[in-house]
């Protein structure tokens, strides 16, 4: 399993708080795969974000389901967030919605 595929994946785990993915939103920092093991670095919107957890176990859970996947890991890296590091199909999003 590639990690472009993991992040296929994890397109498809959105933000608790806006319909947009944790990839769009600029969350994921970083996907590996090795030996059935799923490895996903993780920041979030700020340090405080009371959805930390939810965004694990969606991100556990979505991954579990691919057939190589066996374990998943979830290293927190709490590196700054910015708008900037939203895709730019993540701010055409904020914008549909009204918040951008």
């Amino acid at each position: 399993m590639s990690p472009a595929e993991i992040e296929a994946a994890l397109r498809e785990v959105d933000d608790p708080e806006y319909p947009i993915s944790i990839v769009d939103m600029g969350l994921v920092r970083g996907v590996s795969f090795t030996d059935g093991r799923a490895v996903v670095k993780l920041t979030y919107t700020s340090m405080g974000c009371p959805c930390q957890d939810l965004i694990k176990a969606d991100v556990r859970e979505r991954l579990l389901q691919l057939p190589d996947v066996h374990e998943v890991e979830i290293e927190e890296c709490f590196e700054e967030w910015r708008r900037d590091h939203m895709s730019r199909r993540g701010v055409r999003r904020l914008r549909e919605l009204g918040v951008a």
